[in-house]
This record gives C-alpha cells, structure tokens and sequence, in this order.
C-alpha cells in the first residue's frame, strides 16, 4: 500500500519533552523562540552579535513526529514550536472570538505555534494542523467534545496571549489512554 492510498493512522513518535524559551533583544525589540532540550531551561542573558538577548519566558512542552501505523510514511513536525489552549484573554483575538463560539458545542481551541520571528522560520502548514487535530481528536475518543487547532496566525498579538502550554502527550484527553495506545 503507497503512503496515497492509505487512510492513516498517525502514531506519536521521537517524544521528546523540554522547554520552549522565549527571548526578546533589548536593543531591537525582536521576540525569539526555540526549543531547549536541557533539564534545566536556560535563564541566562547572552549576547550573539547585534543582538542582546534576555529570557522573558519558558515553559515546558513536548516535541514528536507522527508515523502511519499502517504504511510507515513519516511525518516530521520540526515546524512545531507548540500547542497552546485557549483561554480567551484577549478578547480582540481572533482565537478567542472563536472560542467563544465553539465552546457552546463542547469544541475547545488550540492554537498550534512555529517559531517566531515568523520570517526567519518555516511555519506549520494547514494540512498538518488538520493531522494535529485529527490525531487529538481521535485520541479522546469522546463524543462529548472535540478540539480545534488553528494557526497561530488567528493570534492578534502574540505578547497578548496567555495560552496554556500543553506540557505533555496526555493533555488533550479526557481520560488516560489505555495501555499500549
């Protein structure tokens, strides 16, 4: 079976947990984001050329990749910064007028972050949003609610978001996934 035949079914592969750090330059202002491995995050100013960098943030997260348990195919999501929930705390947002209209259907909304600045990164394409929610949402296995992920490009103002970091694989669901799954 060819990987365009196949009506997958994404498995999570390469988890990986560790903190997304958020710096900002003081000389230019430039908001910056990368993801560190380490155990302990990073808090350390540093200069690195014209820029001088302090951390403004970090918050634990998680990296993977998806694999087709029936064909194999690969999917690679290094364009995955990390998701975020909703809380609806700027109300101008686009994510959070979406929410609240979601949230009378039992719908609540992820955003789905690239690495910023924006330009200097590839950001995640639609298609792999809709696997990110697809996965998810197949995942919960409840009939009671679902998940919608959006780009972040709905954010009205990144340093206006107060999202909740999804910290680990778990938790999108409802109920602890059975064992094995």
């Amino acid at each position: 079976m060819t990987s365009r035949e196949c009506d997958h079914i994404w498995k999570m592969i390469h988890v990986a947990y560790g903190y997304i750090i958020t710096e900002k330059c003081s000389r230019c202002e430039i908001v910056s984001t990368y993801f560190s491995f380490e155990d302990l995050p990073p808090l350390e100013e540093y200069r690195e050329g014209e820029h001088f960098w302090n951390v403004v943030e970090s918050a634990q997260s998680f990296r993977f990749d998806f694999q087709c348990e029936k064909c194999g195919q690969l999917e690679k999501f290094d364009e995955l910064m990390g998701l975020l929930m909703c809380t609806g705390c700027d109300k101008n947002c686009q994510v959070a007028k979406l929410q609240e209209i979601l949230e009378k259907e039992r719908t609540w909304v992820y955003v789905a972050f690239g690495f910023l600045p924006k330009a200097n990164h590839i950001q995640l394409p639609a298609k792999k949003i809709g696997m990110l929610e697809d996965f998810f949402n197949h995942r919960r296995n409840s009939t009671d609610s679902r998940i919608k992920i959006v780009s972040q490009e709905l954010v009205s103002d990144y340093s206006l978001c107060y999202g909740k970091v999804i910290k680990d694989v778990n938790m999108l669901c409802l109920t602890l996934p059975e064992e094995g799954a």
